[in-house]
């Protein structure tokens, strides 16, 4: 029997009466040919996770697959950045060590001047030593000296412009008038 035929009979049974025997079988076959909504939601459900599970059995791998590759791929590339980070690290360590090492050598030269300095100071003595510029310099300023002074111990740079001679003994002044008596 289908609807339809349910249909019938029970367009038939509200105009004729029926024995409750047929009431009965009516409403027990009406009931078994009516889906109710729990069991239709429950039917949908159970074949939907069906799919689900057999989506995730079938596809998991690749989706799990795939993510490790993106993952593999991603530490390789932050390993790569590591490295070049190190690299340039390790030359700046490299180039700060240098300098430290330099700026430790001055400072220890510096201490041995300034230590021979403060001895030469309390001793009254003076040590040092002169670069060959200042070597030249210092005689050539000493020879200029010598020259000089040399020069104004003999009269050679006097003020007179005339040229003096140193005559020993008196002498009459030939001069006519000026006024030396004699």
């Amino acid at each position: 029997m289908d609807t339809n035929d349910l249909m019938t009979i029970k367009a038939l049974s509200e105009s004729s009466s029926m024995s409750p025997y047929e009431q009965f079988k009516v409403q027990h076959m009406q009931a078994k040919s009516h889906t109710s909504g729990i069991g239709v939601a429950g039917l949908v459900l159970g074949t939907v996770g069906t799919a689900a599970a057999v989506g995730a059995w079938i596809f998991g791998p690749m989706y799990g697959n795939a993510k490790a590759n993106q993952a593999k791929e991603v530490a390789i590339a932050a390993k790569e950045i590591a490295n070049v980070q190190v690299g340039a690290t390790q030359r700046q360590l490299d180039q700060l060590t240098s300098l430290f090492a330099a700026e430790r050598q001055e400072r220890i030269n510096g201490d041995v001047t300034l230590n021979q300095t403060i001895t030469d100071t309390v001793s009254g003595s003076q040590q040092s030593a002169l670069t060959a510029q200042q070597a030249a310099e210092l005689s050539a300023i000493q020879t200029a000296t010598n020259t000089v002074t040399a020069g104004l111990m003999t009269g050679q740079y006097s003020q007179n412009p005339m040229r003096v001679v140193r005559v020993s003994g008196t002498r009459e002044c030939p001069c006519d008038g000026c006024g030396c008596n004699g």
